[in-house]
């Protein structure tokens, strides 16, 4: 499958580095409206440069285009690549609004196109390991689930310094203005749908907790670095899912049942290990009795390793671009999640439960 990267910054080093894991996809050029980026990119690579995004839109050799771009951008991209009859998998979010990620929607299912959002870590072994340990009902019924996407206090860190491989500048400036929620709920939500189906309500709460993060530039807006929310799924099971860039370094995820505990160690992580905490009664008391398991290849496009393979998404629309019916279920995965991302971005200027319109 021909793609082509539109946004050469600095997540596109961890997407190139993964599409080189997978034979069947080709990635045939790459364009960035910043020219000093782009020359970086593509020389680094030897990878070839598009003149302009009108180059990209003309050029009928494209299967798929990645859209890579700052979130702000991430809307008129995806448009003008829906517009010109091009499929789109997109970082996420898919737009800034849920207006936005409509008219994505509405425009890509009445031309039967993609337009697919980012993460795809839903794919991963670890989570596909988690399923089938559900579908064998390893903890017996399930209470609560309990998320934690907490990345430390990074305006502390030395963030000026971070560098990709290709020597592209990680863009704390959008990051913080973009806010961790709109940036990384997704990691956690995209998957608990896979697991648990359809959000109908969120209750939330966001705040900056650290106005200031320490910008040699003054951040134009100021967004949620911490966020708490509680999400109801129509299949009946709650989830608490928390995300900042405040609290300590955690991204572990626990299932608790009955009869048990399953606890994911990392989201990130493409085959985390998982623990299996069975209950038992001893005497007077109840305790969980731990259990390793480490991830089976159940979800095998490759030979597994460390980290998160950002190819997952594409594999997968690779094998369903000639299935319409099926890209039309993607489109809805990925609309479904962004709504409820927002929602969680956006619960301080709403009050009370929150209303999840779409469905998956």
């Amino acid at each position: 499958m021909n793609i082509v990267f539109i946004g050469c910054g600095f997540v596109a080093d961890f997407y190139i580095k993964s599409v080189s894991e997978h034979s069947a996809l080709k990635l045939i050029g790459v364009w960035d409206h910043d020219d000093v980026q782009l020359a970086r990119f593509s020389e680094f690579y030897s990878v070839k440069k598009y003149t302009s995004m009108d180059d990209v839109l003309s050029d009928e050799s494209i299967d798929l285009v990645v859209n890579l771009t700052n979130p702000s951008s991430h809307f008129t991209i995806s448009m003008q690549c829906l517009e010109a009859g091009m499929h789109v998998y997109t970082e996420k979010p898919m737009a800034m609004s849920v207006g936005e990620c409509k008219d994505l929607l509405d425009y890509a299912n009445k031309a039967r196109l993609s337009v697919f959002s980012a993460p795809c870590n839903f794919l991963s072994e670890s989570f596909s390991a988690l399923k089938e340990m559900l579908d064998q009902d390893y903890v017996g019924k399930l209470r609560v689930v309990y998320a934690e996407m907490d990345d430390g206090m990074v305006h502390r860190m030395p963030y000026k310094k971070w560098l990709s491989t290709s020597g592209a500048p990680w863009p704390y400036k959008d990051e913080f203005e973009v806010g961790c929620t709109l940036e990384h709920a997704a990691y956690y939500v995209a998957p608990l749908v896979s697991l648990f189906g359809k959000v109908k309500q969120v209750s939330a709460f966001a705040s900056c907790q650290i106005p200031d993060k320490l910008t040699d530039e003054l951040v134009d807006r100021v967004a949620p670095d911490l966020s708490i929310a509680c999400l109801v799924f129509e299949s009946g099971i709650i989830a608490r899912l928390t995300c900042s860039i405040i609290a300590p370094h955690n991204r572990e995820l626990h299932i608790i049942g009955d009869e048990g505990v399953l606890k994911l160690r990392d989201c990130w992580e493409n085959n985390s290990s998982i623990l299996l905490q069975r209950r038992i009664n001893i005497r007077r008391r109840t305790v969980d009795l731990p259990w390793v398991r480490k991830s089976p290849s159940l979800f095998s496009v490759g030979k597994s390793k460390k980290g998160m393979d950002f190819a997952l998404g594409l594999m997968k629309l690779k094998d369903e671009l000639s299935n319409g019916d099926k890209l039309l279920e993607m489109n809805a995965f990925s609309y479904h999640i962004n709504e409820v991302v927002l929602a969680i971005h956006n619960s301080d200027k709403q009050n009370g439960l929150i209303t999840i319109n779409s469905d998956i």
